[in-house]
């Protein structure tokens, strides 16, 4: 691609929506069977895409990241979300279950290597699988970088962001009783799995609520209520991820490990303004890992969807595409 259609295509930020070629639904074990998708060209680069949460699932949208003539693009929904099933189920469900099954979806589609594109939790999955497979990613493109840390977890369920959005806060807080609220996420887990299933959609929806209000830097209130199943499944994975402080022991720490994908070329795209998982995180992130760029985005928050994080992301993977290193690794 020239410099002047680069240029073109950061501005429009998205390339137009296409059709999956392969649909599929994958036996990865212990009962769950995996929704997986791929677009684009079946001859590309592969690229595979990690969704948020845990427990967002994969949209269409996100095929729009990839120029179609360039790349094939892998989704899928993670365990318990999405199409895949069985829906909101915890049971085998931990982060080295999911590098497992990333591992099986490219032996399964016959992939070498790939590289690797995620945001939110799908940053600290990406992050984690490289650090397991370094040699079958080519690249990273990472967005809105989560480590899984107990500051991090703090900060969100812990009264920072509560010091910006007060208000939000205290709807979020204010249906735990007193005497729990010192610590939300147990408070919220027993309740999510409680096995009363309109109380466990309660506070699936008012979970969701609380971190989809701060999403967007243009968000300014409560965004409108989820519908109850994706609610649940959000809620009931990102629950059960984080009070298990992402399976990780203090070994497995991300940035304990950099080393591992120290040969790795990755772009990291941050929001300046991001409350979800603040900056400091890339930052520090990026002082470990020597072979990454770290792009704030001025004027943007944490979604994938906001105009600055979108462009930059295009950017990066449209540079990607005409590096030869990456397309011949």
């Amino acid at each position: 691609m020239d410099k002047v259609s680069g240029q073109k295509r950061a501005a429009a930020h998205l390339y137009p929506g296409i059709e999956p070629f392969d649909q599929r639904m994958l036996d990865v074990g212990d009962g769950h069977r995996l929704y997986v998708e791929q677009s684009g060209n079946p001859d590309g680069i592969p690229v595979v895409v990690l969704h948020g949460g845990p427990g967002g699932g994969c949209s269409p949208a996100m095929r729009r990241y990839f120029d179609p003539e360039i790349y094939r693009a892998i989704l899928f929904d993670q365990r318990g979300c999405g199409r895949s099933r069985p829906h909101a189920s915890v049971t085998a469900n931990t982060t080295w279950h999911l590098v497992a099954d990333i591992e099986l979806i490219r032996e399964t589609l016959g992939i070498g290597s790939w590289i690797v594109f995620g945001g939110s939790w799908g940053a600290t999955l990406s992050l984690i699988y490289a650090q397991e497979h370094a040699k079958r990613v080519r690249a990273l493109a990472l967005r809105g970088v989560f480590l899984m840390t107990q500051p991090e977890l703090d900060w969100f369920y812990g009264g920072g962001a509560a010091q910006f959005w007060p208000d939000l806060w205290a709807r979020f807080a204010s249906i735990i009783p007193a005497d729990e609220r010192d610590d939300l996420i147990a408070a919220y887990n027993r309740r999510l799995f409680s096995g009363d299933m309109m109380l466990e959609t309660r506070f699936a929806r008012a979970w969701a609520a609380w971190e989809n209000a701060l999403a967007s830097i243009e968000n300014d209130g409560i965004v409108g209520e989820s519908p109850a199943d994706y609610a649940r499944a959000f809620a009931r994975l990102e629950n059960h991820y984080f009070i298990n402080r992402g399976f990780l022991s203090e070994d497995q720490q991300i940035l304990n490990r950099m080393d591992r994908i120290a040969d790795v070329p990755g772009i990291i795209v941050q929001g300046r303004y991001d409350m979800i998982c603040p900056p400091t995180s890339a930052h520090a992130l990026s002082e470990a890992w020597p072979k990454a760029r770290l792009q704030m985005v001025a004027k943007a928050g944490h979604a994938l969807s906001e105009p600055g994080i979108s462009a930059e992301l295009v950017r990066a993977m449209d540079r990607f595409g005409r590096d030869p290193a990456i397309q011949g690794r």
